[in-house]
């Protein structure tokens, strides 16, 4: 390559803020938004605020791939950067914001290190793995899809107020471990996000999760 062509090259790179202008990359962006209140109101100790940052994180991620898939014009560069703008985004939200919920309803105690590691160590693995071969047979995930650790957990929440503190902290911890054995598991399970029917279904339960926790936290 001649040095023009490559000053060329360079000069019609776009630039790193300019990717934020796309549609989906900026729904990941607030999805991250979401993430980032989940681990603040997890470290605080206002885990109803928590659970609704985690769901709407997962909403924010279904949807911009809804918009990737249906926006014209965006080029096979812009898909590969919300792609792995998705997948840098997940391990927080996924692995990281799960992890630090265990560790903050533990008092962070040492022993909650062990599953806190175990979860993030799974979600790492599990999204290097699909990160390489992506879906088994172009629909299904091989382990259960990180995503689904946030709604199941949200769900196990609603248990808190219905057990002692110290068995709901077992019930915490096998959950997210439970979970992250799954993650890395040779079990195959469909692309939940890809079916409208599910986008329904998940938009019911960001609601209705959301309309529970608030209730809660203004009682």
């Amino acid at each position: 390559m001649s040095a023009e062509n490559h000053t060329h090259k360079e000069l019609q790179q776009p630039t790193i803020l300019s990717y934020v202008k796309d549609i989906p990359n900026l729904l990941s962006l607030l999805g991250l938004a979401c993430t980032v209140l989940a681990i603040y109101f997890s470290i605080t100790g206002i885990y109803g605020a928590a659970m609704i940052g985690m769901v709407w994180a997962v909403a924010f991620d279904w949807a911009d791939g809804l918009v990737a898939r249906r926006l014209k014009g965006r080029t096979a560069t812009d898909a590969k950067f919300g792609g792995q703008l998705d997948v840098v985004i997940d391990i927080v939200s996924y692995g990281v914001t799960p992890a630090i919920l265990l560790l903050s309803y533990g008092k962070f105690e040492p022993i909650f290190l062990v599953g806190a590691f175990i979860m993030m160590t799974a979600a790492a693995i599990r999204l290097s793995y699909f990160s390489t071969y992506g879906l088994a047979g172009g629909t299904k995930y091989t382990g259960l899809a990180l995503d689904n650790n946030s709604l199941i957990l949200v769900s196990v929440f609603l248990l808190e107020g219905f057990v002692s503190n110290e068995t709901f902290t077992i019930i915490l911890y096998m959950s997210g471990v439970g979970l992250a054995i799954l993650n890395v598991s040779e079990i195959k399970t469909p692309k939940l996000s890809g079916n409208p029917r599910n986008v329904w279904l998940l938009a019911i339960y960001t609601l209705g999760i959301t309309a529970i926790y608030s209730l809660n936290l203004l009682s």
